[in-house]
């Protein structure tokens, strides 16, 4: 199993953050958490899901916790924490740094509990929510967009809780907030009435996962807790391979909502001492489970709430247990669309790129078509690099195949054909501006 026979309570974190208050990451904190929530947000639907059951062997269950009125499980933390704090600490206010959904939960909080606040995102973060992060807010709050990445909004919002007093609300890295996710399952036992076998989790700075490690832990030991990290942000096992949290190098932020440059330091030490599973799962990989909960089931997610469905097959479980993964966020920009389905196709096998020397002459493109490509195959993009008076001009060429395992008798073709070509890999700088 991924863990959870240790018992022991974390550290409390900072005093003074917690307002002179011991607070610790266990059941106990998790059940209390529960009960601030009662009333405040929805008991999301577990649902049966055919597709993924039919595709592992195993019973998958779906935690829709895309339809809690934030559209994500961020809620459960930021209103646990913002809830709790005093007279005087609500006064001055509170502060977060966000991704989007975690920005969104702090917004309702502030809303409904009436204090006021200022919301750090980074400019990769999807107008739609922006939007939404100022509408749930309901004038209570102040959206400011700063930097390229998650690390550089908190570090912003860490200097405005300095020069103003306001309280800090960490989107993971506090006992409060990590208590708060962690009652996704609580809520998932008492739903079944027995624990699952299995529980995977998308991680990205480690809140929910923490949450859900120290809850199960201590209450049902037996149920293995399966992390999925974007593969282009695996922050959690780099901070697990070095021993300590470590910075990532290199950061693809397609997975906006778990995309975190450096874990937090009390939910790396829930990780490393529960040892839960982790998977590393490629864009592509999340881009087609996102196509796929659409397809199928009519779910819309963004990047992050698929992750955990999209590490089923990376991770099998065993036939017949019973599996339940966190759908975590439906906050999805319909203008990414075109860029997931992209994903998806290259991730499949389906889409390739090409430098195509075509003679320059009537006739060499229809002879392309004829002569190379298969009856189910199309080309989707098509552009001359450079045109000129010689005898060939390369052109940048977008084949989708009808089939993935034809890719090499594509290849055989162009071999055999008067044309010089160049396929352009995945890997290349110049790949970087296809996709």
């Amino acid at each position: 199993m991924a863990g959870g026979r240790h018992r022991q309570r974390l550290a409390t974190a900072d005093p003074a953050r917690c307002q002179n208050e011991p607070v610790t990451i266990d059941a106990r904190a998790v059940d209390e958490a529960a009960q601030r929530l009662a009333g405040v947000i929805i008991r999301s639907p577990l649902q049966f899901n055919d597709r993924l059951s039919a595709a592992t062997g195993a019973s998958v269950w779906l935690k829709r916790e895309d339809l809690q009125p934030v559209r994500s499980y961020k809620i459960r933390g930021a209103y646990n924490l913002i809830s709790q704090l005093d007279e005087a600490h609500r006064a001055a206010g509170v502060v977060c740094a966000s991704a989007g959904n975690h920005g969104q939960g702090v917004a309702f909080a502030c809303a409904r509990l009436g204090i006021r606040g200022r919301i750090f995102v980074p400019a990769t973060t999807p107008r739609q929510k922006r939007e939404r992060i100022l509408a749930l807010g309901e004038g209570k709050v102040e959206l400011v967009v700063t930097g390229d990445t998650y690390d550089e909004a908190a570090a912003a919002a860490r200097l405005e809780a300095g020069g103003t007093g306001a309280t800090v609300v960490p989107a993971f890295d506090d006992p409060r907030t990590i208590a708060g996710q962690g009652t996704v399952a609580r809520e998932i036992v008492d739903q079944f009435g027995t624990p699952p076998d299995v529980l995977v989790v998308p991680v990205g700075g480690g809140g929910m996962i923490s949450g859900c490690l120290a809850y199960l832990g201590e209450r049902h030991p037996g149920v293995s807790v399966i992390g999925a990290e974007p593969a282009g942000a695996a922050s959690m096992a780099a901070a697990l391979a070095a021993g300590h949290p470590v910075e990532l190098g290199e950061l693809d932020t397609f997975v906006d909502g778990a995309a975190v440059r450096r874990v937090g330091e009390l939910t790396f030490g829930t990780v490393q001492r529960y040892q839960p599973e982790l998977y590393a799962v490629p864009e592509g990989r999340i881009c087609s489970e996102m196509l796929a909960l659409y397809q199928t089931e009519g779910i819309v997610t963004e990047p992050a709430g698929a992750l955990a469905a999209a590490s089923l097959g990376l991770y099998r479980p065993e036939p017949g247990q019973t599996v339940v993964v966190i759908i975590s966020g439906g906050n999805n920009d319909v203008s990414r669309y075109a860029e997931i389905v992209e994903r998806s196709l290259v991730y499949e096998g389906r889409k390739h790129y090409f430098l195509v020397n075509f003679p320059q002459e009537p006739g060499a493109l229809r002879r392309f078509l004829d002569e190379v490509l298969g009856p189910d195959d199309d080309i989707t993009h098509f552009e001359y690099v450079k045109r000129s008076n010689r005898e060939t001009g390369p052109a940048l060429v977008g084949i989708e195949l009808g089939d993935p395992d034809s890719f090499t008798d594509l290849l055989l073709k162009m071999d055999a054909s008067p044309i010089t070509f160049e396929v352009v890999a995945s890997d290349s700088p110049f790949y970087r501006f296809l996709v």
